[in-house]
């Protein structure tokens, strides 16, 4: 996604929220309005059924004072009318008092032809007691209802039989007003929960969608880095986390736009240079023509290094058009191109730098055997600068030694020097441009260049540890896998 892309997304953003319940604040508040309520309702299930029990608890309470007065009378004569107005009081349609060995009717107006429920107040679980409270709250009403329970600690049981209504219009009026009191709970508790959240978490959040936004409208303002908020917790370190990203992101950009701006500076410059070495190539054409054996001697080589920076230039003007070059791999003979590169190198004798070749005269590699030069070019280069900036007089041994070795199908190049080694820095950016210089002034083009080109022949190029100064570097390039057509082909021919 392009920059302008991501901006449009960003300002966009706000107008696809319509509407307080559609953004997180909203969602927060009735979803903590919905927990609250739905904990009401855990709470008001086993209530209800404890209130049902408890009403019926306090009827046989009642009845079973006024029974126990009439039972004890049971010798004194008292009018029909007068038993029946004390007892019926309790909105019962019969007392009974159940003993061991008898049962004894206290009063009773008309019976029902059946009783349509009954109930053991004392010996109710739970589960039976919410199973039972909610066939009374949904389907009770017009029922005549039986339940019995013991009167203290004694043995005998309290039964009363009356209408199931009174009942259901006491449960109706205690789930109302739980029903009320539970909403003003759920509305003042997510109130309180809502406004503590909103302050801890929504509004810092908010915080760093807005300075996303505003960062990704101009990426390059450092007004536009956000200012992290004190604290500890998770908020407040994404908060330095995104400060954080956001710095590294614009020192990223500035360096992009760096790289870009020398990137077309360099293909400038290149372009005019490749036109005065082109002259060159034309002078030194006609020194091949000279009948001297000095001139006859060296023009070779000063032909081939005039050509290889002509192919240079060129490859800078397609590296600028992004259009990096495939190697052109074919079998060819190692030792040439690394006297070649020794040849180039033009090691001053008086330095005391040696150049050793320890590569076998039969060994082949498959490879593109200009970009090989450059590998192996940038990376003796670089040793001999390394060697020529040592100030150390007890190092007599200076050197630089080019080996190969053939194993299967991969051949291994290694590149070592006697010199003071690479810095810590340069070890912890190796291969990174621009940053990756082991000398005071240096690119660390030489070794990205090394590894970018091995890349693309498949193999692999490494700092080796050793036990002696110096540094050690291993190239491994494999042969391309043949094809079984051509195999069969050169095992006909």
């Amino acid at each position: 996604m392009s920059m302008d892309a991501m901006n449009e997304t960003a300002l966009d953003e706000p107008q696809l929220r319509s509407g307080f319940l559609r953004g997180l604040s909203g969602k927060l508040l009735l979803l903590t309005i919905l927990f609250v309520m739905i904990a009401e309702i855990l709470i008001f299930v086993p209530s209800v059924a404890n209130m049902r029990l408890r009403w019926m608890q306090d009827r046989l309470n009642t009845a079973a004072a006024a029974a126990v007065v009439v039972d004890g009378l049971q010798n004194m004569q008292l009018s029909g009318p007068v038993r029946e107005d004390t007892l019926m009081a309790t909105g019962t349609k019969a007392i009974a008092l159940r003993r061991a060995e008898e049962s004894r009717l206290i009063a009773a107006t008309e019976m029902p032809p059946e009783v349509d429920a009954k109930f053991d107040v004392a010996n109710t679980g739970a589960v039976g007691a919410i199973r039972d409270a909610f066939d009374t709250l949904l389907f009770g009403g017009d029922r005549t209802i039986r339940f019995y329970g013991p009167i203290g600690e004694s043995d005998t049981l309290i039964e009363l039989v009356m209408d199931e209504r009174s009942l259901r219009k006491a449960m109706l009026v205690y789930a109302r007003s739980v029903f009320l009191v539970s909403i003003g709970i759920s509305l003042f508790t997510a109130t309180l929960i809502f406004l503590v959240i909103n302050r801890v978490m929504i509004a810092p959040i908010r915080r760093m969608t807005a300075s996303m936004r505003d960062f990704a409208a101009d990426p390059a303002d450092p007004r536009r880095v956000m200012e992290p908020l004190p604290g500890h917790d998770e908020l407040a370190m994404a908060g330095r986390h995104l400060a954080a990203m956001q710095t590294q992101l614009q020192k990223t950009l500035k360096q992009q736009k760096n790289l870009a701006d020398l990137g077309l500076a360099v293909s400038k410059i290149n372009h005019d240079m490749r036109n005065i070495l082109s002259s060159a190539q034309l002078l030194s054409d006609r020194l091949a023509d000279v009948d001297d054996p000095v001139v006859k001697r060296f023009a070779p080589t000063l032909l081939r290094t005039i050509d290889r920076a002509v192919g240079y230039t060129s490859e800078v003007l397609e590296y600028g058009r992004t259009t990096e070059p495939e190697p052109r791999r074919r079998f060819i003979a190692l030792r040439p191109v690394v006297e070649d590169v020794g040849d180039v190198l033009a090691i001053d004798p008086k330095s005391g730098i040696g150049f050793v070749i320890a590569v076998p005269d039969d060994l082949e590699v498959d490879a593109d055997g200009e970009q090989l030069f450059r590998v192996v070019h940038n990376i003796c280069r670089n040793a001999v600068q390394a060697l020529m900036n040592e100030n150390d007089p007890g190092n007599p041994a200076r050197n630089v030694t080019v080996s190969a070795m053939r194993t299967g199908s991969v051949v291994s190049i290694t590149v070592d020097d006697t010199g003071p080694g690479m810095p810590r820095k340069a070890r912890e950016n190796l291969f990174a441009a621009f940053r990756g210089s082991a000398r005071s002034g240096g690119t660390g083009l030489g070794l990205a260049i090394a590894r970018e080109l091995v890349l693309a022949h498949g193999g692999t190029i490494a700092l080796v540890e050793k036990a002696t100064p110096g540094t050690l570097f291993r190239i491994e390039l494999p042969d391309r896998p043949v094809p079984l057509d051509a195999f069969r082909s050169q095992g006909r021919t």
